[in-house]
């Protein structure tokens, strides 16, 4: 006997044949793609980088020769620049690091603390108007700073608290940012209340609840908050201007905006020198804060 082969035979064993050789050729080609990959995006992190690279180098440059080589090439190698930044004006740069740190320390606090128990008053407590009320507070994101700078000027001004740190960290102890506020509510919605009806069987009430239950679960959004709040405070240029006058009260950013002088000539090298030294406390945060960073974002619905 003899075996025939239709022609749908015939060509199903012919694509059964063509299957590997096609995988092959596809798995040839993912080396490829992904060395295209990595390449575009190292490219485009170059690019991105750039700005920061150059001030780091020319913060390494005499000041003739900041502006003339665009490269990152370091030809002249110029070190006091970092001395004589740190020393440019009647007090050390050490000064401004130290008020940034306690305005930073205070806002962080404050944020924490109440932004945290408005958070878990919106989340979990019944009361009359709490729909209306917890609308308000995210019409206040949209709220420019401008718009509120002048009242609260005013207002400061009559408690004497300008030119003081009080203006910038007495707000955060009352849950003004709305931001951290809904981050948290999204973030306590996501935690069962079994577990609270637990604690309520055991003779819990709601500070205990808050205090024992929610807030040790709250770590990652708590991270966020703290991470957060030290970026925009350590950065924040334009409300620390409002209130602060006096030069031994001035932050690193005021600081940095001193070292330009319209009228004589601006020391560039010594300025980029203590504006990377502003960097680092940033960086470092971002580095060793990017876990709870990402985690708190992924589970209090932001993703």
């Amino acid at each position: 006997m003899t075996d025939t082969l239709t022609p749908a035979t015939a060509s199903t064993g012919a694509n059964r044949q063509d299957r590997p050789r096609r995988r092959e050729s596809r798995s040839g080609l993912r080396p490829v793609r992904a060395f295209l990959k990595h390449a575009l995006l190292i490219l485009f992190a170059l690019v991105m980088l750039y700005p920061v690279l150059w001030m780091v180098v020319s913060s390494l440059r005499p000041n003739d020769v900041i502006f003339r080589d665009p490269s990152l090439v370091l030809n002249d190698l110029e070190v006091g620049n970092y001395a004589e930044g740190w020393n440019a004006f009647a007090d050390p740069f050490s000064l401004y690091l130290i008020n940034s740190s306690i305005v930073v320390l205070g806002a962080i606090l404050g944020n924490l603390v109440s932004c945290s128990m408005a958070a878990y008053a919106f989340a979990r407590l019944e009361f009359t108007g709490k729909r209306w009320w917890f609308a308000i507070m995210l019409l206040t994101i949209m709220l420019p700073i401008h718009v509120i700078i002048v009242p609260q000027y005013v207002l400061f001004s009559q408690f004497g608290w300008v030119n003081t740190f009080l203006p910038l960290i007495v707000p955060k102890l009352l849950a003004t940012d709305a931001f951290f506020v809904f981050l948290m509510v999204q973030f306590i919605r996501g935690i069962p209340t079994e577990l609270d009806e637990a604690a309520r069987i055991d003779g819990a009430g709601h500070p205990r609840i808050f205090a024992q239950v929610i807030l040790p679960l709250m770590i990652p959004a708590l991270a966020t908050t703290a991470i957060f709040t030290f970026i925009w405070t350590w950065n924040d240029f334009f409300s620390q201007l409002i209130y602060l006058t006096d030069p031994t009260k001035y932050t690193v950013p005021l600081a940095l905006r001193a070292f330009v002088d319209a009228q004589a000539g601006t020391n560039w090298g010594a300025a980029l020198a203590m504006s990377v030294l502003s960097l680092l406390p940033i960086f470092l945060a971002f580095l060793f804060g990017q876990k709870f960073l990402l985690r708190g974002i992924a589970t209090t619905g932001g993703k």
